[in-house]
């Protein structure tokens, strides 16, 4: 699957600003998800699943733990969307 860091960070701000009941202009890439109020480890969990099912990947348990901006997020997916060639 080929897609850009700007499709993924959009993928995850629709996803982030739905599950949290946000407006879809109300997040930025650097926004600090633990600062939004509501943004509870069960809604964040939700949201990663969404994530994975959406991009059809997994994303390891150490690197979804680490992050903390929608930014960090589609870091993430993309290492994961894009193989190593070694």
């Amino acid at each position: 699957m080929s897609v850009t860091h700007e499709q993924i960070v959009a993928v995850v701000t629709d996803i982030v600003t739905g599950e949290l009941g946000l407006a879809a202009n109300s997040v930025a890439p650097a926004t600090d998800l633990r600062s939004i109020e509501g943004a509870d480890s069960v809604k964040v969990l939700r949201m990663i699943s969404r994530i994975e099912r959406h991009f059809d990947i997994e994303l390891e348990d150490e690197d979804v733990f680490g992050i903390s901006s929608v930014h960090d997020i589609a870091l993430v997916v993309a290492k994961v969307l894009t193989p190593d060639p070694s």
